[in-house]
C-alpha cells in the first residue's frame, strides 16, 4: 500500500517518504455526529496539502436535520518545518446541507428552527493553525479559518411538511473553518 502511494504520488511529480503522510479527525466534528476524515502530504519542506472530507446522513428526533457533506483542500505554509508549530493556508471549500429544525447555538442561522434548507455551497478562505506533537507517531492541531461563502438554497415551509417557499442565493464573510484534530503520522 505504501509503496503504491509512493509510485502515484511520484507519478504526479511529488516525491514523499513515510513521514510526509498523516491522517487526521476534526474532534469537533465527532462531537456534532459527523464523519470525517483527513490526510494531509508534504510538497516540500515548509509546503503541505491538507485534504479533509466530512459526512453527516443523519435525522434526529422531531424531524431534526444536520444533513451534508463538505471537502476542503488546504495548501500550507508553515513558518519553522512541516507538521511542527504555526502555519497559514488557503483552503477552498464546497458541499451540499439539508437543515431543517435545528436550534444553533449563539443565534446563529436562527430561521433553521422554523425552516427547512436545501442546496449547495461553495467558498475560499485563509486560516491559522498550529500543531504540537505529542509523540512519535501523534500530533493534536488547532486550526481557525475565514473567508468568504457563496450559498445557493431552495427555503421551505416548515422541516416536516416541506412546503416550498423559495430560491435564494447568498454570499457572506464567515467562518469557514474551525478544527481541533488529532493526527496519526504513518510511518
Amino acid at each position: 500500500m505504501k509503496k503504491s502511494l509512493c509510485i502515484i504520488f511520484l507519478f504526479i511529480g511529488i516525491s514523499l517518504s513515510a513521514q510526509d503522510i498523516s491522517l487526521k479527525t476534526n474532534l469537533l466534528y465527532d462531537i456534532s455526529t459527523t464523519f470525517n476524515l483527513g490526510a494531509e502530504f508534504r510538497l516540500a519542506p515548509k509546503w503541505t496539502l491538507d485534504v479533509s472530507a466530512n459526512y453527516n446522513p443523519f435525522t434526529f428526533s422531531d424531524s431534526k436535520k444536520w444533513k451534508h457533506w463538505m471537502a476542503q483542500p488546504e495548501a500550507r505554509y508553515w513558518l519553522c518545518e512541516a507538521f511542527n508549530g504555526h502555519f497559514f493556508g488557503l483552503h477552498l471549500l464546497g458541499g451540499q446541507f439539508n437543515v431543517g429544525n435545528v436550534k444553533f447555538p449563539l443565534g446563529i442561522y436562527p430561521t433553521t428552527k422554523d425552516y427547512r434548507y436545501e442546496g449547495y455551497y461553495y467558498g475560499a478562505g485563509l486560516s491559522y493553525g498550529y500543531q504540537w506533537i505529542l509523540g512519535n507517531r501523534w500530533s493534536l492541531e488547532a486550526s481557525i479559518g475565514v473567508g468568504y461563502v457563496q450559498n445557493h438554497y431552495d427555503k421551505y415551509d416548515c422541516p416536516k411538511c416541506g412546503e416550498w417557499k423559495e430560491k435564494n442565493d447568498k454570499g457572506y464573510f464567515s467562518v469557514t473553518k474551525a478544527a481541533v484534530s488529532l493526527i496519526y503520522v504513518i510511518k
